[in-house]
């Protein structure tokens, strides 16, 4: 049973590879940080992953077992990045359990956050909600900095719509693409 699921993760590595890959390279784009008020920053970077990576958690969570648990090998593809990214910055080994599992917690709290807004169909409040994760000094400002949130807010909500036309089979490929941060007004 245990040798199945060793035998399990390597037929998926390509796959997982691939695909977070996919969703690093489309948290990378430069408009999401010319063009969108996000910093170019370690946390704006860690900002932009999380976004992509709720956005496709949206999409696989509908999606079969298969891609279920293909999902699953990327969110640990994505913890394992965290945990070697937090090591090259010189965080000590005593160090790492504790800022990894605040890491998680801001993770899980911004797919919730930007999840009940999408399923709200509540722009303003993914706005704002982006400006208290991405520009949490601003947050305090309230709507007119929220304002500034809205054409990631709107990148996010293309985003949906666009993942939420892609196939099991392609999920299950490991083919999932992104739009692009520059054709967010198109």
């Amino acid at each position: 049973m245990i040798f199945s699921l060793f035998k399990r993760k390597k037929a998926n590595a390509a796959v997982v590879g691939r695909q977070y890959q996919a969703l690093t390279d489309a948290a990378r784009d430069p408009g999401f940080y010319t063009a969108m008020n996000v910093p170019d920053t370690v946390l704006g970077r860690f900002e932009m992953v999380c976004i992509h990576m709720v956005l496709y958690f949206r999409r696989t969570r509908a999606a079969g077992e298969a891609v279920e648990q293909l999902s699953q090998d990327i969110v640990d593809a994505f913890f394992e990045d965290i945990d070697h990214s937090i090591r090259e910055l010189g965080i000590g080994d005593t160090g790492v359990p504790k800022r990894m599992k605040t890491l998680a917690r801001m993770f899980y709290g911004r797919g919730k956050s930007y999840g009940d807004a999408l399923d709200a169909s509540n722009r303003a409040g993914l706005a704002e909600a982006l400006l208290r994760n991405i520009r949490p000094d601003s947050a305090a400002a309230g709507a007119q900095d929220a304002a500034s949130m809205l054409p990631l807010a709107d990148y996010m909500i293309r985003a949906d719509t666009a993942l939420g036309k892609v196939t099991d089979a392609t999920l299950a490929a490991g083919l999932v693409v992104f739009p692009a941060a520059s054709n967010a007004e198109a």
